[in-house]
């Protein structure tokens, strides 16, 4: 985060009234002692060092700052645009017209749990560790547009995206006829989520595969390349901070708003273009595998603006994903063979 993205966020948070100040402590020292623990992993003994402030004091502010930023993820966390052609789809011909009605991507992933005694096992993952199962989508500029928190990391993804559709509580945002959002192999093809084929090569690095089937694979580079946005999303906001994976001590309501809030500051900062520069500079926007695939995969070129004239699929509203995923596929091939 940048001075100035700081002095924005502070001047907002103390117009609002999320944040007052006290006699003692300013709305800017509130709001730097929340950043140094959840960007960078401190605990509150470090922070007591650092601010020459009590324990109890240190608790008091991350705590009010935890709701308040929390509180912003309606105003932060917005949903993806549903009307218009994202520039990253529509300027790159190995997307449009095939993937125009895409408005984001959709995965879980896991955050760092701090939980001990018989409650620990509901926490476990696949890995062992204690953990939350976040569910989140993210548009094509690495903003998150939804996000859930507060599955414990033995849930999966799939039953996690289930309970975030059953109730409107939750808040997903459904897109409308026409209109998807990217998951992996894990989530079913159906409804609005649009899968790649199972059994088939998926990344660029599965080519040392013998076999398969040639258009299957073409479909599910292109859909790999795009979907990846939600990998680099996540790779930023958790790199960004560092609790996210080592959380501390928190009582388990706070640790569930931890990454919700961690998401509100991930889209404040992207909305600072010099905030921008310093994650592509540091190799924190990297695409960390479909960005390596090159004009071998398809037969077109990577990054073609496509300009005005390129037509649109004609795709009807009613069709079902199943064939829906095997009517872009044929287009895809047809494209790069012709």
């Amino acid at each position: 985060m940048t001075r100035d993205c700081f002095v924005r966020l502070s001047s907002i948070m103390e117009q609002t009234g999320r944040l007052t100040p006290s006699r003692a402590v300013s709305v800017e020292e509130q709001l730097m002692v929340f950043l140094f623990v959840v960007g960078h992993g401190a605990s509150n003994r470090d922070a007591q060092e650092t601010w020459q402030r009590s324990g109890s004091t240190i608790s008091k502010y991350f705590g009010i700052v935890l709701e308040a930023i929390f509180n912003m993820s309606g105003e932060y966390i917005r949903h993806p645009d549903m009307n218009n052609v994202h520039h990253t789809i529509r300027y790159n011909n190995r997307f449009f017209p095939y993937f125009q009605g895409c408005v984001g991507a959709i995965d879980g992933t896991h955050v760092s749990a701090c939980v001990g005694g018989p409650r620990a096992d509901k926490f476990r993952g696949r890995k062992g560790d204690t953990t939350w199962n976040v569910l989140a989508a993210c548009d094509f500029d690495l903003k998150f547009t939804y996000m859930l928190s507060g599955w414990e990391g033995s849930a999966h993804d799939a039953r996690v995206l289930e309970h975030a559709l059953s109730e409107p509580q939750n808040g997903f945002p459904i897109p409308p006829p026409g209109k998807y959002y990217l998951v992996d192999s894990g989530y079913a093809n159906r409804g609005c989520f649009l899968a790649p084929y199972r059994g088939t090569n998926y990344h660029l690095r599965d080519r040392r595969r013998l076999g398969g089937d040639r258009k299957k694979e073409q479909f599910n580079y292109r859909h790999a390349s795009l979907r990846n946005a939600i990998e680099r999303t996540f790779g930023i906001w958790k790199r960004r901070f560092p609790i996210l994976r080592s959380m501390h001590q928190f009582p388990l309501h706070k640790q569930a708003m931890i990454p919700v809030a961690c998401a509100v500051l991930h889209n404040f900062i992207r909305m600072d273009p010099a905030s921008v520069a310093q994650d592509h500079v540091s190799g924190d926007e990297d695409d960390d595998d479909a960005s390596s695939e090159d004009d071998s995969v398809d037969g077109d070129p990577d990054g073609v603006d496509v300009g005005e004239s390129s037509s649109h699929l004609n795709i009807p509203q009613d069709m079902d994903m199943g064939a829906f995923r095997d009517y872009v596929t044929n287009c895809i091939h047809e494209g790069s063979s012709g």
